[in-house]
C-alpha cells in the first residue's frame, strides 16, 4: 500500500463467506510432564507452566477461521513477561530449537497463532498489571497497555478519564498485541490510519528472547518490523497508544445505492472533507447477505424489509455507512453538520436511515450480535475471510468481475462483504 506508484486512494475489501466468531472457554489445565520435544534444558519454573491436556491442545490447534489445524506439543501459560523471554531463549540456545507462537484471543484465520509440534504461548495467562493512562508535554495523552489486554478493556479504562484511542477494529474483543501484529483496520482508518499508525512505543521480546523497548527513534527497525509483522519479528508485551478526548454519542447513518460507481464516488467525497465524518465504511446487500447481519442490527424491521426488497429487485445494492461523533457541546449543531456533509450525495431517494447511539454502543456493536448467535449455537463455525487492498484505478473493474460476476451471479455466499475507501497517506 505504501509503494509510490499506487494512487492516493485505495479500497479495503473484506470478503467473508460465513459470518460468526469463535469464543474460547477456559477449562482446568494439566501441566506438562513429558513430550517428544527436548525440554530437558528448560528451567523448572518454565517447564511447570507447560500444559498438554486435551482441552489445552485442542484450543491452541484452532482459531477464528477454523480452516487450519496445527497441533502443538504443549501450551505455555506464562505469569510474567520474563517467563516468555526464558522460554524463547531456551529454544534459541537449544541444539533442538522448537517453534513458538503467541496466541491472544485466537482470532486469526490462517493458523498464524499456531505452532505445529511446538509451543503456543497463551498470552491471556499473564498477570494483569492494568492499563495506565498518562500525559506528557511532548506526547500528549496516551495509555500503556499489555499486549494481552483486550481493546474493550482499553476503551472502558480510558473512558474513565474522558479519553479514547482514535483508531479501532470493528470487533473489540481482540488483544492489543494481536491487532497490532496485523494492522487494526476499520472505518476510522481513512482519517487516523490503522491502529499500527497510532502507537508511540512498544516493549517486545525478540526471537532471541531479548526484552527490548522500541519506538520511531529507538530500535526503529524492530518497531516498524513488529507493527504489522504477523508476530514474526517479536512478541508485543506492552504498547503505548495515542489517546484523544472521547466523544459521548454518535450519529450513525446508512445510505443505499443501486450504482457502484456513484457509491464509490460519494465515499471518496466524504473522506476528502475537512471536518467530515468520523467513520466511513460500506457493504454489499444481496438476497443471501441481508441488510441486517451479525455485524450490527442497524435497520428496523420495516426498513430492513424495504432495503432487502430493493436488493432482490436489483440483485445487489451498496450501503454507505457514515458516523459522526459528537458530545454535549455539539447537540444543537450535529444535525446541521450532517446536512452540510451530505450535500451533493446521490444515494437512492428515500433510502437514508439514521440512528443516534452512545459512543460505546457504536464501537461495541458487534458484541451484542455475537452473544445472540452464541445463544443459538451459530457462532462457533468456519470463517473463510479475505482482506484485500485494491487501488482506486481497479475498483470499478473489481466490482464487475468479483461482486457482480462471481458473488451476485453465483448467489452462494452470505457475507458480510465490506468495501470502503482509505487514504494511502494515512
Amino acid at each position: 500500500m505504501a509503494k509510490a506508484h499506487l494512487l492516493n486512494r485505495a479500497y479495503m475489501i473484506i470478503l467473508h463467506i460465513i459470518s460468526n466468531l469463535v469464543s474460547i472457554t477456559r477449562t482446568k489445565l494439566t501441566p506438562w510432564k513429558n513430550t517428544s520435544l527436548q525440554y530437558k534444558t528448560l528451567p523448572l519454573e518454565i517447564a511447570t507452566k507447560l500444559f498438554l491436556d486435551t482441552t489445552s491442545i485442542k484450543t491452541a490447534s484452532s482459531d477464528f477461521g477454523k480452516l487450519v489445524q496445527e497441533i502443538p506439543t504443549a501450551v505455555f501459560h506464562p505469569s510474567t513477561v520474563s517467563d516468555i523471554s526464558r522460554l524463547i531463549k531456551s529454544s534459541y540456545t537449544s541444539s533442538s530449537p522448537f517453534k513458538i507462537a503467541a496466541r491472544g484471543r485466537g482470532h486469526s484465520v490462517g493458523g498464524q497463532a499456531m505452532a505445529k509440534n511446538g509451543v503456543v504461548v497463551e498470552m491471556s495467562s499473564l498477570i494483569n498489571v492494568g492499563i495506565k493512562v498518562c500525559r506528557s508535554e511532548s506526547l500528549g495523552f496516551y495509555c500503556d497497555v499489555g499486549g494481552e489486554q483486550l481493546w474493550i478493556d482499553v476503551l472502558r479504562t480510558t473512558l474513565e478519564h474522558g479519553l479514547a484511542p482514535v483508531s479501532w477494529t470493528d470487533y473489540l474483543y481482540l488483544s492489543v498485541g494481536g491487532t497490532l501484529s496485523n494492522a487494526g483496520i476499520s472505518g476510522q482508518a481513512f482519517l487516523h490510519g490503522p491502529q499500527i499508525s497510532n502507537v508511540l512505543e512498544m516493549d517486545v521480546i525478540t526471537g532471541k528472547g531479548d526484552f527490548m523497548t522500541c519506538s520511531k527513534s529507538m530500535n526503529s527497525d524492530l518497531f516498524y518490523g513488529v507493527l504489522g509483522g504477523l508476530g514474526q519479528f517479536g512478541i508485543i508485551t506492552r504498547a503505548r497508544i495515542v489517546l484523544q478526548k472521547a466523544p459521548t454519542r454518535v450519529k450513525w447513518v446508512r445510505m443505499i445505492y443501486d450504482d457502484f460507481a456513484t457509491f464509490t464516488k460519494d465515499q471518496e467525497h466524504l473522506i476528502s472533507l475537512n471536518h467530515g465524518p468520523s467513520y466511513v465504511e460500506g457493504s454489499l446487500i444481496m438476497k443471501k447477505s441481508p441488510a441486517n447481519n451479525w455485524r450490527s442490527s442497524f435497520f428496523s424491521v420495516h426498513d430492513e424489509a424495504k432495503v432487502n426488497l430493493l436488493a432482490s429487485e436489483c440483485g445487489i445494492v451498496y450501503s454507505l455507512e457514515v458516523v459522526k461523533y459528537y458530545d454535549e457541546f455539539g447537540i444543537q449543531t450535529i444535525d446541521e453538520e450532517l446536512d452540510e456533509m451530505f450535500k451533493g450525495l446521490n444515494f437512492k431517494s428515500g433510502f437514508i436511515f439514521k440512528k443516534d447511539v452512545t459512543f460505546v454502543d457504536f464501537l461495541n456493536r458487534v458484541r451484542s450480535e455475537e452473544l445472540k448467535l452464541q445463544s443459538k449455537g451459530l457462532w462457533d463455525v468456519h470463517h473463510p475471510w479475505l482482506n484485500l487492498f485494491i487501488p482506486k484505478s481497479s475498483i470499478l473493474k473489481f466490482n464487475q468481475r468479483v461482486f457482480v460476476d462471481i458473488i451476485q451471479k453465483e448467489n452462494k455466499s452470505a457475507g458480510p462483504f465490506l468495501v470502503y475507501p482509505m487514504n494511502r497517506k494515512r
